[in-house]
């Protein structure tokens, strides 16, 4: 009997059955764990669904796709081979001491994970025995390692500078959320192996890194831990910016809780008056709204007026169009507004007391209207009077410490649509918000139209460079991270056919990352962490595809979150423990910025 990577770890005597020593029981085991796997139940058959440990030849070999189905088969695209993948440009995003990845449910149970090489194919013993057993045994393990690893940080710190560094004593992984421990162990099954967030070093010191691209993050959770001043004054804000992987907030909604359960909340943020289509949750809207248009910054032809940061505008349809807000104690609030000629005053009151209204010159600009919450108050309202006011968002946020995450994803947005921004809004929206981290999903409408030959990737590499250095020059003390995209396959799928890959997907990856580190950004490939090619596969016989086979639902959306905050927070705790590469190529002048887009086309694909 050889020991599992899991028991490997954590010095526990769990052992498993090899398959080559028998194929009919582990079939029979598989069978078994397939029914346990949440969330699945009634809509996944267990046969389909093989619960096996692929072999893992090393970190730079490409991700082994399991033994399953025709149906969940991925073939690579013809032209695979000529692209490049990103994993062989540099350190991989799931490389692991020893050269094997690490699963996600294992990545944060220690500061410094230690992860045993696999060395064959093994069933999974899924039984409710063995998974109590594992899951006592990971529960003592990880009251553990947090308490060690502050000890563990400090130590190596000592060791490398000779000094002890006053990160050590706190830089220490927050408790696991009941939701974190299902979608880790939804992880593994799904075979997940999690990844790091590649940091890269701007300012090289005397010892190490001065300063990488996620320090001004980094630092901010620091100051929120130890309750320096700075930190204990104002908000700690992320920006995410991105496509409709996030647009409904999801994905970002499970970063913004793991970060709120670890470091403390400030509020709700920026929020919208309406939604962004006739469907959807309201989390980040109004809770009731009536008589507002939406138009975003991804549709088909570029609307009439450019966007503020949020990416969508809200146009009263009637007089009277209203949107109301549940109020949380938040002390204060902002009115995003634009003002455009002959739309009357929008009135902003709170239990039917009005607190303030706009004054409209018609110039076209875009305007922010403040105002303070009285104690107590329960419900916000925003009315427009006349027909054609436009609101751009609501800012409800409260004083002191904590996470705030804003959620500025639209729906078929990428790089280049996202040029459709005002300048002057972009500026003063930003400015206000003052973010300690600029946060990117971009990635799978950009692989999308390559696909359709609608952009060539000198395009995606020009347009994301403009994007990244436009946001940067307005919030030059930001930190940025990029996140490529999930796992795509090709148009066309026929029913029962295999699917194969998107062709430019992993090429698009690569340009991402390049683009990335070469503007001081972070980055994250998500496509690598959630398993590589054939995991979409693997997510939609779980039931978490939806049936364009583009869209993660469910649990599936939720575990790609838990995926970004796992190797974020791991960044955090782990931020000079190893010397960053220092960037290799200087930034030049930064391209033209490509107009607002209207010629543009934007289909609703991710």
């Amino acid at each position: 009997m050889r020991r599992s990577p899991l028991s490997s770890t954590l010095g526990g005597h769990m052992t498993v059955p090899e398959v080559s020593r028998g194929r009919g029981r582990a079939w029979l085991l598989a069978l078994l764990a397939g029914a346990l796997l949440p969330g699945c139940e009634s809509r996944t058959p267990s046969h389909r669904f093989p619960l096996t440990t692929p072999l893992e030849k090393s970190a730079a070999s490409p991700p082994v796709r399991p033994e399953s189905a025709s149906s969940a088969e991925v073939a690579r695209p013809a032209d695979a081979s000529a692209q490049a993948s990103p994993r062989g440009a540099g350190a991989s995003a799931t490389d692991a001491p020893g050269g094997a990845a690490a699963p996600v449910g294992a990545s944060l149970d220690a500061a410094r994970p230690v992860v045993a090489r696999v060395e064959g194919a093994r069933a999974v013993d899924a039984s409710p025995e063995a998974s109590q057993s594992r899951e006592a045994t990971l529960t003592g393990a990880r009251a553990r390692t947090m308490d060690a690893s502050s000890a563990v940080l400090a130590s190596q710190d000592a060791n490398r500078t000779g000094t002890t560094s006053p990160r050590g004593s706190f830089r220490a992984l927050p408790p696991t959320t009941e939701r974190g421990q299902r979608l880790r162990s939804l992880g593994n099954r799904l075979m997940t192996p999690g990844g790091a967030v590649e940091d890269p070093c701007l300012e090289p010191g005397a010892t190490g890194c001065a300063r990488s691209a996620l320090t001004p993050f980094f630092a901010a959770l620091d100051g929120l831990v130890t309750g320096a001043s700075d930190a204990t004054k104002e908000p700690t804000v992320i920006a995410a910016f991105g496509n409709s992987l996030i647009a409904g907030d999801r994905i970002v909604d499970v970063v913004r809780d793991e970060l709120v359960h670890g470091f403390g909340g400030a509020g709700r943020g920026v929020l919208l008056v309406d939604r962004m289509a006739p469907y959807g949750g309201r989390s980040r809207t109004a809770a009731v709204s009536n008589g507002w248009e939406p138009r975003t910054l991804g549709e088909l032809r570029a609307p009439p007026h450019p966007f503020g940061i949020t990416g969508v505008y809200h146009v009263a349809t009637v007089a009277r169009a209203r949107g109301r807000f549940k109020l949380e104690g938040e002390p204060r609030g902002t009115l995003w507004w634009k003002d455009v000629e002959d739309a009357g005053r929008l009135v902003v009151s709170v239990d039917g007391a009005v607190l303030a209204r706009t004054e409209p010159q018609g110039d076209g600009a875009s305007r922010t209207t403040t105002f303070e919450l009285p104690v107590g108050a329960k419900w916000l309202d925003v009315t427009a009077e006349g027909k054609g006011a436009i609101v751009q968002g609501v800012v409800l946020e409260k004083d002191g410490p904590g996470i705030v995450l804003d959620m500025l994803g639209v729906p078929s947005a990428d790089a280049t649509l996202y040029a459709r921004i005002e300048e002057d809004a972009l500026k003063a929206q930003l400015v206000q918000r003052d973010p300690k981290l600029l946060l990117f999903f971009l990635g799978g409408n950009e692989s999308k139209r390559l696909e359709w030959k609608r952009t060539d990737l000198d395009t995606v590499r020009r347009d994301l460079t403009a994007l990244l250095r436009r946001t940067r020059a307005v919030s030059p003390d930001s930190a940025c991270l990029v996140v490529g995209p999930m796992d795509a396959v090709q148009d066309g799928h026929v029913q029962g056919k295999p699917l194969v890959q998107r062709p430019f997907l992993e090429s698009a990856i690569t340009a991402e990352r390049e683009v990335a580190l070469a503007e001081g950004c972070g980055f994250f490939n998500l496509f690598a962490a959630m398993g590589g090619a054939g995991s979409l596969a693997r997510f939609n016989q779980a039931g978490f595809m939806h049936d364009d086979l583009v869209h993660p639902r469910g649990q599936g959306l939720d575990l790609l979150g838990q995926l970004v905050s796992d190797a974020l927070l791991r960044g955090w705790v782990e931020q000079g423990t190893e010397l960053a590469p220092p960037l290799t190529s200087s930034r030049e002048e930064a391209p033209p910025w490509p107009g607002d887009g209207s010629g543009r086309t934007a289909e609703d694909v991710r």
